[in-house]
């Protein structure tokens, strides 16, 4: 198998892995009044410190979209923008109470998808998959 073909495979099967997970996780998630993209940049704001820049190349987000994303998160009381302690013309956004509830409630029917999802590998293989995934994922261009 050629070069061009693996690294065509390996995008294609990767963006196919990820839609199929959004699909399942918007239906799972239908009447919950929330979606995977405001759990995943509650989780991520939650982590650490971290602007809406920063969020958003950790969820995959555009900064348009973030930024539209963040006012609704205010506005329904998940979470607030705040000056940085680091940089203080930096606003960073910060998880309420309110929001680590919706993320909290949002975890068995997430954890279940993400079971399914691994339960296609072999037990044996999905924690060295899960690792390389993540080694992958740091080893990124630009940071």
């Amino acid at each position: 198998m050629g070069s061009a073909r693996t690294t065509s495979d390996l995008i294609v099967q990767l963006l196919l892995l990820s839609r199929d997970i959004e699909l399942v996780a918007a239906q799972r998630l239908e009447g919950t009044s929330t979606s995977l993209r405001a759990v995943s940049v509650l989780l991520c704001a939650d982590e650490s410190e971290k602007t809406q820049g920063e969020i958003a190349d950790l969820a995959c987000l555009d900064k348009s979209t973030m930024v539209h994303l963040v006012d609704a998160l205010e506005q329904e009381g998940l979470a607030t923008r705040k000056p940085s302690r680091k940089d203080r013309r930096a606003r960073v956004v910060a998880v309420t109470a309110a929001g680590r509830e919706l993320v909290a409630s949002t975890e068995g029917v997430l954890g279940e998808l993400y079971g399914e999802v691994l339960g296609r590998l072999p037990e044996a293989d999905r924690e060295s998959f899960l690792r390389s995934l993540a080694t992958l994922v740091d080893g990124r261009q630009g940071r």
